[in-house]
């Protein structure tokens, strides 16, 4: 599994590494079941602390993606393919109403609007 970051940029790096695991389970590179690396060895091979990689980790848990097993690491689980994919979607619609300046309240009243 591939995870990205870019250090220049304003998004905090535990997000990004969220982000990056939400894109691959949205692209299905990644499915229920799988394991994801140990927070050591993907902090390692990120160069970055371990403590954002498990940040990024219990935001994915919060969000009902992966379950956190002692000893046995982060797990994706059975319904996070949908999930992963709404949370994307949800990221890139909130960056482009950031962009053409629509705020939050906005933002829900149009969603809310689209509910039948």
């Amino acid at each position: 599994m591939l995870v990205r970051i870019d250090p220049s940029s304003p998004v905090p790096l535990y997000e990004q590494v969220a982000a990056s695991i939400r894109g691959s389970l949205a692209q299905r590179r990644l499915g229920a079941g799988d394991h994801l690396p140990a927070a050591r060895e993907l902090a390692a091979s990120l160069q970055i602390n371990v403590h954002t990689v498990l940040r990024a980790y219990a935001k994915l848990r919060d969000e009902g993606l992966i379950e956190l097993r002692r000893r046995r690491g982060a797990v994706v689980i059975g319904e996070a393919d949908g999930h992963a994919r709404l949370a994307a979607l949800v990221n890139d619609l909130v960056a482009e109403a950031q962009r053409v300046g629509i705020g939050p309240d906005e933002l829900v009243a149009i969603v809310r609007g689209k509910y039948p």
